[in-house]
C-alpha cells in the first residue's frame, strides 16, 4: 500500500524542445531514411506515410505515459487529494493534464488527415512536402504546451519531495501551536531528523518518522504549527496540518506549552484545541503538556487547573512530559500506541462485514448460585444411543456401528450391485419406477407414437410404388417454347454478367484518378479568340516576336494550324504565352550576359560540389560505407540500409 502513494517514480517531464528532439530523432533512427524518385509511387507514399504514423505514435505514447503516471485526484486517498489541492490547486492541475490529453487527440487527427492526403500524392516532392507539413503541425501543437509541461515538471519535483505517508498505517499525529516542542518529540522517539529552532514555523511541511512498539511498526507525523484563526485565513503551511488531521486515521497528540515560552497564552492554546476538535471526531486524543521542567500543571493558577479538569471530565487523556530532559517521552508514545490499538480493534468489531467470524459471539456463563447444571441430553438421542449398544457374551456393553456400503461390498464380493435407490424416502412400490425424460418442460413419453414402425413401413411401400410407376420421371422434350426461351435468355444474362465482371476486374488499378477540374478543357485561349473574330469578319494580327502560328495562312480556313512547341535559348521546352525565366527582370543584352556568368559561377560553386544539377535537384546520393566499396568481399550482400 505504501508504494501506491510513492510519487518519486513519476518520469521527468521534458521541456517542449527536449520533447520534440526526442520524438523526431527517434523517428529518424527507427524508420528508413533512403527513398528515390524512380521508385514506384505506392512505395514512395508508403515510405512517408510510415514516417508520419511513427511520429504520431511516439507523440501519443509519450503523452499517454505522462498523463497516466501523474496521480488522479479522484483515485487517490482523500488526504493526498486535499494536500495536492492545497499545494498546487487541483483545478490548475486538472486543466494542465486535460490540455495534454487534448494535445494528444489533436496530433492523432493531424496524422489521420495527412495520411489520407498522402494516399493521393502523385510525386516524391509532394509526398515529402506533406510529410514536412504533418510533422510541422505536430510540433506546433506541442509548442503550445510549453507552459503546461513546465508546470507539470514543477509539480513532479514537489511531489517527489513529499514524504512517503501511508494513510492506512498505524499513525501518531502531532499537532499544536508553533514552537511548543512537536519536532523535539518526534526526534526523540524516531530516527527522523527534523530541524529544531527557538522560533516559530521552523517546520514548514509534513515530516514522517517510524518507531517500533509491541513488535509493530508505527508511523509518526510531525505537522507544521497551527495558528488560531478561521479556516479561510490559514496559509499553505497551516492547511497541510488541517489536511492531515482531517483525513488520516490516527491517534492525535495535541502538545501544549503551559510555561508560555512558545509566545502564546494558555487561553489561546485551549481556544485552538476547541477550534480544531471537530477534526478529531472518532479519533483517540491525548493532550500532552510539554516543558514540565519549567512549569507543571500543579504550578498553574486554579482557573487554568480547572480547564484541565474539564478535559479529564470529557474522557480526554492528559499527559505531562519534557523533551529537554527526556521525561515522560517514551511513556507518552506507549500510551498513545495502546490507545490507538484499542480504538482500531473496537472499530473493526463494530464494522459490519459479511465474514462469518464477525457474526459469532462466544458467551461465557457467569455463576449465579450454587446449583449444579449438568449438560442436558435429549431423550431421543439417549434412546438411539442405547439401541446401538448391545451386550456381548461377557455382559459388557459393545457399540455397534452402522453398516456402510463399503462393508456390504466386502461381504458380497463379486455379487455386490450398487443400489442408489434403496434409501429413497418414498413409497417402496414407486421407488424403482423409471424416471421420465423431460425436454423443454414436457415429458418425452407423451409424444411417442406406439404405431410408428407400422406407419413407416406403409409409407416406404407407397414410395416404392410411385417410383416404379414413373411418377417422378421428367421429360425435357415436353417443355413448351416459352419455357425454352426463358431458359435461353437466363443463360445469356449469366454469360454477359460474367464478361462484365471480368472486364471490371481488368480495369481496376491503383493509379490515381485525375480530378475533373484538372482535365477540364481550357475555356479561354488566343487561338480560339482569333478563330471566333475571323468568323465575325474581324482580322487580328500580332507583331509579337515568336508567334506560335504563321499569319500568312489563308484566314478563310476555319481552324488554325497545329501548335508548335517553343524552346528557349538553352533548348528547354516552354509555353509560348510566357516570357522565359532567364529574361524576366533583365533590361538588355549586357545585363543578360552578366546574369549568365553569375549563373555559371553559382553552378560551379554551389551545385557541382554537392553533385546537383540545379536548384530543383533534390536527389540525395546514397551514402555507403567504405568497407562495402573497397577491398575484397565475400559472398555477402553489398548494399547497406
Amino acid at each position: 500500500m505504501a508504494n501506491r502513494y510513492n510519487f518519486k517514480n513519476i518520469t521527468v517531464v521534458p521541456t517542449y524542445k527536449e520533447f520534440v528532439d526526442i520524438i523526431l530523432s527517434k523517428t529518424q533512427r527507427k524508420t528508413p531514411t533512403v527513398v528515390h524518385k524512380h521508385y514506384k509511387i505506392s512505395r514512395i507514399r508508403g515510405f512517408y506515410m510510415r514516417k508520419v504514423k511513427f511520429t504520431q505514435q511516439n507523440f501519443h505514447d509519450k503523452l499517454d505515459g505522462l498523463i497516466t503516471e501523474f496521480p488522479k485526484i479522484e483515485e487517490i486517498h482523500p488526504f493526498f487529494a486535499d494536500l495536492m489541492n492545497v499545494l498546487y490547486d487541483k483545478d490548475h492541475y486538472k486543466l494542465a493534464l486535460g490540455q495534454l490529453n487534448t494535445c494528444k487527440h489533436l496530433i492523432d487527427n493531424v496524422s489521420r488527415d495527412y495520411v489520407r492526403l498522402l494516399k493521393y500524392a502523385d510525386s516524391l516532392y509532394r509526398c515529402k512536402m506533406l510529410k514536412r507539413a504533418a510533422l510541422g503541425r505536430m510540433v506546433t501543437i506541442m509548442k503550445r504546451q510549453t507552459e503546461n509541461l513546465q508546470y507539470l515538471e514543477q509539480v513532479r519535483q514537489h511531489l517527489s519531495r513529499l514524504p512517503s505517508i501511508d494513510p492506512n498505517m498505524r499513525t501518531l499525529l502531532i499537532c499544536g501551536f508553533p514552537n511548543v516542542g512537536k519536532s523535539s518529540f518526534i526526534n526523540s522517539i524516531t530516527r527522523a531528523d527534523v530541524e529544531v529552532q527557538p522560533y516559530a514555523f521552523t517546520t514548514k511541511s509534513l515530516y514522517v518518522g517510524h518507531t517500533d512498539y509491541n513488535y509493530l511498526r508505527w508511523q509518526v507525523i510531525d505537522t507544521p504549527g497551527i495558528l488560531d484563526h478561521s479556516l479561510e485565513e490559514r496559509n499553505t503551511i497551516e492547511m497541510q496540518s488541517i489536511t492531515a488531521l482531517a483525513h488520516i486515521r490516527s491517534c492525535i497528540i495535541f502538545i501544549m506549552d503551559v510555561s508560555q515560552q512558545c509566545g502564546y497564552s494558555i487561553e489561546d492554546q485551549f481556544s485552538l484545541f476547541r477550534n480544531i476538535k471537530p477534526l478529531f471526531a472518532n479519533k483517540p486524543i491525548i493532550v500532552c503538556v510539554n516543558k514540565i521542567d519549567v512549569m507543571k500543571i500543579c504550578d498553574l493558577s486554579p482557573n487554568y487547573q480547572k480547564m484541565f479538569e474539564e478535559l479529564k471530565n470529557d474522557n480526554i487523556v492528559i499527559h505531562e512530559m519534557s523533551t529537554a530532559i527526556s521525561e515522560g517521552v517514551v511513556e507518552l508514545r506507549n500510551e498513545a500506541c495502546d490507545l490507538l490499538l484499542a480504538h482500531r480493534v473496537e472499530y473493526k468489531l463494530k464494522a459490519k462485514k459479511n465474514d462469518i467470524t464477525d457474526r459469532l459471539h462466544v458467551a461465557m456463563p457467569q455463576p449465579r448460585d450454587n446449583k449444579d447444571r449438568p449438560p442436558c441430553i435429549p431423550e431421543a438421542v439417549l434412546r438411539k444411543k442405547n439401541s446401538m449398544d448391545v451386550q456381548n457374551g461377557n455382559g459388557e456393553q459393545k457399540s455397534l456401528k452402522r453398516k456402510l456400503e463399503r462393508d456390504i461390498e466386502e461381504e458380497l464380493g463379486d455379487d455386490y450391485i450398487l443400489d442408489l435407490k434403496k434409501n429413497y424416502d418414498i413409497d417402496e412400490n414407486e421407488r424403482y419406477d423409471i424416471v421420465p425424460e423431460i425436454w423443454e418442460g414436457r415429458n418425452v413419453a407423451d409424444f411417442v407414437d406406439p404405431d410408428i414402425e407400422s406407419k413407416l413401413l406403409a409409407l416406404e411401400r407407397e414410395e416404392e410404388e410411385r417410383i416404379n410407376s414413373g411418377y417422378y420421371d421428367f421429360n425435357l422434350d415436353s417443355e413448351d417454347d416459352e419455357l425454352k426461351e426463358i431458359r435461353g435468355l437466363a443463360k445469356q444474362i449469366r454469360e454477359k454478367k460474367g464478361i462484365m465482371k471480368f472486364e471490371q476486374r481488368m480495369k481496376q488499378t491503383n493509379k490515381p484518378k485525375m480530378p475533373r477540374n484538372v482535365a477540364k478543357r481550357r475555356e479561354r485561349s488566343l487561338s480560339r479568340l482569333r478563330t471566333e473574330q475571323r468568323e465575325l469578319g474581324v482580322e487580328i494580327s500580332s507583331d509579337e516576336e515568336g508567334n506560335h502560328w504563321d499569319e500568312s495562312v489563308d484566314p478563310g480556313i476555319g481552324h488554325p494550324p497545329l501548335k508548335k512547341m517553343r524552346t528557349d535559348e538553352e533548348g528547354h521546352v516552354r509555353s509560348s504565352s510566357k516570357t522565359p525565366r532567364n529574361r524576366i527582370g533583365v533590361k538588355d543584352e549586357k545585363m543578360r550576359t552578366k546574369v549568365r556568368k553569375m549563373e555559371k559561377k553559382t553552378q560551379t560553386k554551389k551545385f557541382n560540389i554537392n553533385a546537383r544539377k540545379g536548384e530543383a535537384d533534390r536527389h540525395i546520393p546514397t551514402m555507403k560505407s567504405k568497407h562495402l566499396l573497397a577491398g575484397k568481399r565475400g559472398n555477402g550482400k553489398t548494399r547497406s540500409r
